[in-house]
Parts: C-alpha cells; sequence; structure tokens
C-alpha cells in the first residue's frame, strides 16, 4: 500500500485539493442559499450540479480527443476556478445555477483525465488497491473541506477564494509532467433496455442511492442550518456524515461477500429508514444527539451504490461490465439530479426535518421492491458472487472508472473503449498530436511508466 501511495501521491494529491475545494462549495453555497431563500433553490443548486456531472460524461470524452489529457484538465480547471469566482461577483440565483452546471461539468472531465491515468499506469495485480486509495482521497478530500467552516465559519468570499485555490493548485501536480498522457479512451456504450432487464433490482438501488445522497450533499447543510446549528457544528455534522461513507467501505465487503446481496439491499434500506425517523419526526435536536443519528444513516445511505454495482456485477457478463459502469453513474446521476428538488420542496412545505423524512421514504419503498425470494439468479456468472470492491457514492468518478475496477478485464477495457469510430477519427489525430506537442500525465516523483503495454494507442 505505501508503494501505491507513494506511485501515485501527486495524483491522489490532486484528488484530495479537488474534492476540498468541490465538498466546501456545496455547503458554502447552500448555507449562503438558506440565509435569504427557500429549499427549492438549494436543492435546484445541487441538481444542476448533477446534471452537470451527467453531461460532463459525453463531454469529457470529446474534450480530451480533441485537445489531449492535460489541456483538457487545465482547461476545466481554469473554467471551474473562475466559475467559483463569478459566486462571488454575481447575485443573480439564474446565473448561480449556470455556474454550478459548469462546475459539474468540468470536473466530470477532471475526473475522466485522473481515471483515464490511474488505469494506465496501475498494474493489472494492483488496480484494486490503486482503486481503494483512490477512494479514501476523495472521501478524504470531501471530508477536509467540511472542516474548513469548523475552523472559519464565518460566510465570507474569502472561502471562495479557497475554494478556487485549491482548484488552481490541483493543476500543478498534473501540469508539472514528463511523457506521453494515456490513450484517449471513447464513451462506452449503454444498452439501457439490456441492463433494465436483466439487473432492475441494481438498477432500482442506485436510482436510491442517487435521489438519498443526492438530496444529502444539497440539503444537509440548509437542514442543519435550519434546525439552529451554528456553522462550525454545520461542518462537523458534514464532516461526520461523508466520513461515515468511508468507514462502512470495508465492514460491508466483508457483509456482501458472505452474504445474499439482495438480502443486504433490503436490510440495509429498511435500517436506513428506521435510523432516519428520529430525525424525521423531531424539528430540533441537539448535537450530541443528532451526530450519532445521522452518521448512522449516512453509513446505511453510502451502502446502497456500492451493492448495487456489486449485485448487477454478479448478473453480467464480463464483455458488457465496461457499459454496466456507464449505465449506473447515469441512473445515479438522474437520481441525484432529483432528489435535491423533491426533498427542497419538502423543505419548503413542511420543514427541514422533512429531508430525513425523505430518506424514510425512500428506503421504505426500496425495501418494498426489493423481493430477495423472487430473485431467480438465472443469469448468475460463473464466478459469483463476485469479490466486493469498496465504491465510491457516484460523486466522485466517471464512467472511466470501470478500468479501475478490478471485477472488470483490463481486455474487456480495452476492446470496448479504445476501438475509435470513424466519425470521431480527427479527434483522436488530434489527441495524438497535442500529445507529442507536449507532456502529459506522469507522476515525476515516482518516476512511474505513463504507458501501460495493456492498454496502448491507435495507430
Amino acid at each position: 500500500m505505501r508503494l501505491i501511495w507513494k506511485s501515485f501521491r501527486a495524483l491522489y494529491f490532486a484528488t484530495v485539493l479537488m474534492l476540498l475545494g468541490s465538498g466546501l462549495l456545496s455547503t458554502y453555497l447552500a448555507l449562503r442559499l438558506s440565509e435569504s431563500v427557500d429549499g427549492i433553490w438549494v436543492g435546484a443548486m445541487m441538481a444542476a450540479n448533477y446534471l452537470g456531472l451527467v453531461l460532463g460524461a459525453k463531454t469529457g470524452h470529446r474534450l480530451i480527443a480533441r485537445v489531449g489529457h492535460i489541456r483538457a484538465y487545465a482547461a476545466c480547471a481554469g473554467a471551474v476556478s473562475a466559475a467559483v469566482l463569478g459566486f462571488g461577483l454575481i447575485d443573480w440565483l439564474p446565473i448561480w445555477l449556470a455556474l454550478r452546471m459548469l462546475v459539474g461539468l468540468c470536473m466530470m472531465c477532471q475526473y475522466m483525465v485522473i481515471e483515464s491515468w490511474l488505469n494506465e499506469q496501475a498494474e493489472a495485480k494492483s488496480r484494486g488497491m490503486v482503486f481503494s486509495a483512490y477512494m479514501v482521497a476523495s472521501y478524504m478530500g470531501l471530508v477536509l473541506g467540511q472542516m474548513v467552516l469548523v475552523v472559519h465559519p464565518s460566510l465570507g468570499p474569502e472561502l471562495l477564494m479557497l475554494v478556487a485555490m485549491c482548484f488552481a493548485l490541483c493543476l500543478v501536480p498534473v501540469a508539472l509532467t514528463g511523457k506521453l498522457h494515456p490513450a484517449a479512451l471513447r464513451p462506452a456504450p449503454m444498452e439501457p433496455r439490456f441492463f433494465i432487464e436483466r439487473v432492475p433490482l441494481s438498477l432500482m438501488t442506485t436510482l436510491t442511492a442517487g435521489l438519498t445522497i443526492g438530496a444529502f450533499y444539497g440539503l444537509a447543510p440548509l437542514y442543519a442550518a435550519r434546525i439552529g446549528l451554528p456553522t462550525e457544528q454545520v461542518g462537523l455534522y458534514m464532516g461526520a456524515c461523508i466520513f461515515a461513507g468511508l468507514v462502512v467501505q470495508w465492514p460491508l465487503g466483508w457483509f456482501s461477500d458472505r452474504s445474499d446481496r439482495s438480502k443486504l439491499i433490503r436490510a440495509a434500506a429498511l435500517a436506513m429508514s428506521v435510523m432516519a425517523l428520529p430525525l424525521a419526526i423531531m424539528p430540533t435536536i441537539e448535537l450530541p444527539f443528532l451526530l450519532p443519528l445521522a452518521f448512522s444513516v449516512s453509513m446505511l445511505q453510502f451502502c446502497l451504490y456500492p451493492l448495487a454495482v456489486a449485485f448487477a456485477n454478479d448478473h453480467v457478463e464480463g464483455e458488457r461490465r465496461v457499459s454496466l459502469t456507464a449505465m449506473l453513474l447515469v441512473t445515479f446521476g438522474i437520481g441525484a439530479s432529483i432528489g435535491p428538488l423533491l426533498g427542497g420542496l419538502l423543505i419548503k412545505y413542511l420543514g427541514p426535518n422533512m429531508l430525513y423524512a425523505f430518506f424514510c421514504v425512500c428506503g421504505l419503498v426500496l425495501a418494498w421492491r426489493v423481493r430477495p425470494d423472487k430473485v431467480t439468479h438465472e443469469h448468475q456468472v460463473e464466478n459469483a458472487p463476485l469479490l466486493h470492491v469498496p465504491m465510491q457514492d457516484g460523486t466522485g468518478s466517471s464512467p472511466l472508472k470501470a478500468a479501475l475496477d478490478p471485477r472488470v478485464d483490463e481486455q474487456v477495457v480495452q476492446d470496448v473503449m479504445t476501438d475509435t469510430p470513424a466519425e470521431d477519427s480527427e479527434d483522436v489525430t488530434a489527441a495524438e498530436t497535442a500529445g507529442k506537442e507536449g507532456p502529459a500525465v506522469e507522476d515525476v516523483e515516482a518516476g512511474v511508466d505513463a504507458r501501460s503495454p495493456s492498454v496502448e494507442p491507435k495507430p
């Protein structure tokens, strides 16, 4: 593990800075808006972010293919920095929505650059560890972003300057490179009809995870502010809840590898509803009682997406797992775009505790729809259950994440994502030319070879 951290420390450091800025920006905007507008606008702000992430999954591929990884990353980091400063210059909410969508779109491109770099430099035998370390770096950045509010509770423009600084600094380890960038990858086909018929339970679970996690990131700061917590306690509350997502991953993996995953999904959904119920019925609650309850709810929320991914991989053939990852992320993004809007409506008309009532209802609906006794396992693959892999919640990753998942064969990634369609040939030629003109992604500190023998660029 130490060797992996050393080999990829520059890239992990860039990830920490990106997510620190992103996490701080989400909470800052929610708290700023809570002072003057209702929950619908706060929810719309987070929905715009997830809409940008979904759109960026397509735009990012074309941008990287046209100008190369380094230039795409630099352009997007610059655009995010400018958008963040724009929040301090303009107070018109429609412009804020457009800026928030731009931040989501550009960050998706940045995720794609980082994940393609990790994929190309990671050896097959260590992809799981590389993936886990990337997940830890992402959660660490999100938690640190909330801790900034604990030590600096004032919601002044200096916080926006700090966010812009994080996105400017995350350029440094990526820009200081000296070898060829990774080969350009094309989007994987999603095949929605096939997956709706094959893994409806996983898609339903992913949609529910998107609804609840999107609502959490967008509206939990508003909930905390409306029940009377000062800004520093809001940061502590958010940090504890996000940390719960990291803590639960490894115990979840142990249970997932030894239990029926459909039963685990149903149990997690029911438990989430039970744990959210006290917060749903109490209009206000003191911090010492709030933290353990909210921590428990968040642990169960962050269980749903990894379980859905593991269950889906058990029932989809290896050659379709890259497409499966893209389908699951789009489904998550759709849910995460809708969840903040629904939660914002509930908060506006019924009070802040309706956020946890929303979680409670989502859990009950999922538990009602998941029927383990109806799961036939007709399409279960031969080596199922596959090893459970600790995963992010879907907010900090791109469709290229499939290339890092040790359950997905490297040859499948190469076959599905490196065969360039005819209509994109000019873009790829431009990308190759850009790669010859200047340096691209690598870890100069460790001297890791940037070109994996299993993923070669097309001539």
